[in-house]
């Protein structure tokens, strides 16, 4: 039938029509095409040629083209068109249909073998494909795309080698390629050529300087050599040239957050997800920054959304079990673990972290062979390291770890990671008795994290413990308050970061009738509200701050009897806290103060202010706590403050652990000192110290520093304790 009617149109008007198109005389070609079908609706011929003129237009042409391959069901170049113009479309598996169709009656037509196999690998095919570009690069050996696709194909399937040698064999034909180079350096940067990555996309964006996805792969290789300054400058380039090129702002907020340059993370990564809400990855990226910057509920929500929108994201669970834990939802941390590897049963990440919610526990062997098997799949994931070292006394046999922990810091690591893994080889050289190395390392890491930003103002300090001694005076705390709480529920450890409160904390919590709560956040808001009040108004504001901290510990506390807050920096605000629970009891540990300050600025803490990383800012502080401490001991009664000597309670465990417990109201009961039997998660640095019996290592471990600590060593004057034992 398609026959009969091409044959009814006169030849003469189709050869005019065909030499109409040759011409690029488009658009009288459609018109003339379109004035005829009307009399040869069946005329595959004329539909074909209108197709082409639609075609080379811009116009839609795949009606037309659908009409062709019905009329010329043999001929192979209807169905080779119409499978290309649907892949353009964006119709894939039509166009696959299509093009397998052309290939039955044409199967060595080159273009076609590239259309086939670009469509297959556009549906995720991509190992289909590659017999496609073969067979075509067979047919002609210098088909260009059929060697640059073949090599997107392989490095689709992890094949970098053979990607490699496919782009290279593409520049053999075309050495001046932009796109071809770029593919190239991708390969390369894949497989871990990093120098010859960079390489050959610099030369890819000198033929072609706008190209922003090859500024965008530069900058992801110098950032894997560790170059992230020049990566940042990568990324804005690429932004320069594609504003809303939410890769590259991903990107750029990494750059950003491994510089510690957090908050300008924060702000890249909310461009993206303004750009484009529904990529996962963006929310991940803002979860696990925030985390850093300790917006623990908001990192929360942005784990939770990056799953609402892929729920197979294993990182994104792992980013979720993190805050959770620190939320204290150790189970439900647990279980985001959990799913974590269900779905990626390698993933060093989650691994790792379900050591750690163990060893919260105190479940020291099953942390580590977890932290071991984190190590087996990625060696190079230093925070396997990093918790192993803290765990456990490391020793001369850990020679091992030492060689990772070092080949690692040689690789130039992310800031954080650097910094965590130099507090672990201090504590490595600590543990085996080399002080020197050891010192080196910690100060390191206390240098390196001054380069996130953060400054100490120790004026600032200074002024809020004047105002805190001014207001909250004698004549303050003796005011008589009939609406105040006369809970005895709380009890609160106070004193300087590792001056052993998790350790009281410890004690305390193995009596039956105690809960410990570890670090309540609420009375550091809670004086901003009550400074921020009017002076008249502000008593006022007392009994709803119980009432509210009493709901909190409540909470917790599961029916027991008293509840302990261990927050230590709550020394600030012990006046507060008397007049609004005059029958709250306040512990305050005290400890060697060299002795306290050295053991901050060793530790990698969560929660830490700037103070930590310098020993001036350290001595200044403590000196500072040293003035609102004393004037606590002046002015709070007995019944409402005990001062517990670190020291002291080391030497005569049972003795003062009677005393903690005379002081709360409670009866003796043994189990206190089996206090590292106790099963309860603990997530403060020192968790795992308080799962070991009383020892004396810790007392006057200075003296190993002694010649490192000049701006502490005035600080060996000040009084452990102004009182004989027995007495407050």
């Amino acid at each position: 039938m398609t026959t009969v009617n091409a044959r009814a149109v006169d030849p003469h008007e189709i050869g005019a029509l065909i030499a109409l198109v040759n011409e690029n005389r488009l658009s009288e070609a459609e018109r003339k095409a379109r004035s005829l079908l009307p009399a040869h609706p069946d005329a595959g011929m004329l539909w074909k040629i209108l197709s082409v003129a639609l075609l080379r237009q811009g116009k839609d042409a795949i009606p037309a083209m659908r009409r062709t391959a019905e009329l010329m069901p043999q001929d192979a170049e209807a169905h080779a068109n119409l499978g290309a113009a649907l892949k353009g479309g964006g119709l894939l598996t039509d166009a696959l249909a299509s093009l397998h169709r052309a290939l039955t009656l044409e199967p060595n037509n080159v273009e076609t073998l590239v259309d086939a196999a670009d469509a297959l690998r556009e549906l995720g095919r991509s190992r289909e494909a590659a017999p496609l570009y073969r067979r075509a690069i067979e047919l002609e050996p210098r088909t260009l795309v059929a060697h640059n696709n073949l090599g997107n194909a392989l490095l689709e399937t992890g094949r970098h080698e053979d990607a490699i040698a496919s782009y290279r064999r593409a520049l053999d034909l075309k050495p001046d390629d932009a796109q071809v180079l770029f593919n190239l350096g991708n390969a390369l940067r894949q497989a871990g050529l990093l120098d010859e990555a960079i390489a050959a996309t610099r030369r890819a964006l000198a033929l072609e300087p706008t190209l922003s996805v090859a500024h965008n792969n530069l900058g992801l290789a110098l950032a894997a050599t560790g170059r992230r300054e020049e990566a940042v400058g990568s990324y804005r380039r690429a932004l320069q040239l594609k504003p809303n090129y939410v890769e590259a702002l991903n990107n750029l907020g990494n750059a950003l957050r491994d510089l510690g340059a957090r908050r300008e993370a924060v702000s890249a990564y909310l461009r993206a997800i303004e750009l484009d809400p529904l990529v996962a990855e963006s929310h991940w990226n803002l979860g696990n920054v925030l985390f850093e910057i300790r917006r623990i509920d908001d990192a929360a929500e942005e784990f939770r959304r990056a799953l609402a929108l892929q729920p197979a994201y294993a990182p994104a669970h792992v980013g979720l079990a993190a805050a959770l834990r620190i939320q204290r939802r150790g189970s439900d941390a647990e279980s985001s673990c959990r799913a974590a590897l269900a779905i990626d049963p390698n993933s060093a990440e989650a691994l790792c972290l379900l050591g750690e919610l163990h060893a919260d526990r105190g479940q020291f062997h099953e942390a580590e062979q977890l932290f071991r098997r984190a190590i087996e799949v990625n060696p190079d994931y230093p925070f396997a390291l990093i918790s192993t070292a803290m765990h456990r006394k490391m020793t001369r046999d850990d020679a091992p770890w030492l060689h990772r922990a070092n080949a690692l810091i040689a690789k130039g690591l992310p800031l954080g990671r650097e910094i965590g893994l130099r507090y672990a080889l201090g504590k490595y050289f600590d543990d085996v008795g080399q002080y020197e190395e050891a010192f080196a390392h910690y100060a390191r890491a206390n240098e390196l994290t001054k380069r996130y930003g953060a400054a100490y103002d120790g004026a600032k300090l200074a002024r809020r413990v004047d105002d805190i001694i001014r207001h909250f005076d004698g004549a303050f705390l003796r005011r008589s308050r009939p609406e105040a709480s006369r809970s005895e529920l709380p009890i609160l450890v106070i004193g300087m970061p590792r001056s052993g409160t998790s350790l009281a904390e410890q004690i305390l919590a193995s009596h039956p009738e105690v809960f410990g709560a570890g670090e309540v956040k609420f009375w550091n808001q809670a004086y901003q509200a009550y400074q921020g009040a009017d002076a008249a108004q502000a008593p006022s504001l007392l009994p709803g701050m119980a009432a509210e901290y009493l709901a909190r510990l409540t909470a917790f506390a599961d029916g027991a009897r008293r509840v302990v807050d261990k927050m230590p920096a709550n020394f600030l605000y012990a006046g507060l806290i008397h007049a609004a629970l005059p029958n709250a009891r306040i512990i305050h540990m005290r400890r060697h103060p060299i002795d306290t300050c050295l053991s901050i600025y060793f530790q990698n803490f969560f929660n830490m202010g700037p103070h930590a990383n310098d020993l001036d800012d350290l001595a200044h502080y403590y000196g500072q706590y040293l003035r609102v401490t004393d004037h606590w001991r002046a002015l709070l009664p007995a019944s409402a403050l005990l001062e517990v000597p670190y020291e002291a309670l080391l030497d005569d465990q049972e003795g003062w652990t009677r005393r903690m417990l005379d002081f709360a109201g409670l009866p003796w009961d043994p189990r206190c000192l089996d206090f590292h039997r106790t099963d309860r998660a603990v997530i403060t640095a020192s968790k795992w110290q308080v799962r070991q019996r009383i020892n004396k290592t810790s007392a006057g471990r200075w003296r190993h520093y002694e010649k490192f600590a000049g701006p502490l060593l005035h600080l060996a004057a000040a009084p452990l304790a102004d009182h004989p034992p027995g007495a407050r």
